[in-house]
């Protein structure tokens, strides 16, 4: 199942919540940093252990004072004008975010728009990737309840207009 939700994904109330974070792992702007700051300093602490992360991996931490019982940190790539291998990177976020779930036995999980903001990556074909890459995947390895959080009303409409 997937759905698409307008709102704050820090309020989500389900097994993960999934970072668009920077390769320090240590806090930024956009979703990365208010996902710190309503997690509290515990987070900041944990991620400090996990040597970074690289663009389409992920690492999963605790969700400390999010209803979130575990947060995934993915590094998206930066829109280069597409020519740098972003689109790949991007599709590896969603299937790392995915695998790392079902290692830990997660049954739901929240996505923000990966790439979107800072790092400039179309707000269309980012939607096309995280939708097409998750209905792969939930396909190939069986149903996990997936939610797009939307922040902005453009990304809202996109993937709105991709599910119908």
């Amino acid at each position: 199942m997937i759905h698409i939700l307008y709102g704050d994904i820090t309020k989500f109330e389900g097994d993960v919540i999934v970072n668009a974070a920077n390769r320090s792992l240590l806090g930024g702007g956009g979703v990365d940093g208010a996902i710190h700051y309503a997690a509290g300093p515990q987070l900041l602490e944990e991620c400090k252990t996990l040597g970074g992360c690289d663009p389409g991996d992920a690492k999963i931490t605790k969700g400390y004072n999010l209803k979130a019982k575990y947060i995934i940190h993915t590094v998206g790539p930066i829109w280069r004008g597409g020519k740098s291998g972003e689109e790949d990177i991007l599709e590896s976020c969603y299937r790392r975010c995915l695998e790392l779930a079902r290692q830990y036995g997660l049954q739901s999980i929240a996505f923000p728009n990966i790439s979107t903001g800072a790092y400039g990556f179309p707000q269309d074909k980012a939607a096309k990737i995280a939708i097409d890459t998750v209905k792969k995947d939930l396909q190939k390895n069986g149903e996990l309840e997936v939610y797009f959080y939307c922040f902005d009303p453009n990304n809202y409409q996109i993937y709105s207009d991709l599910l119908t």
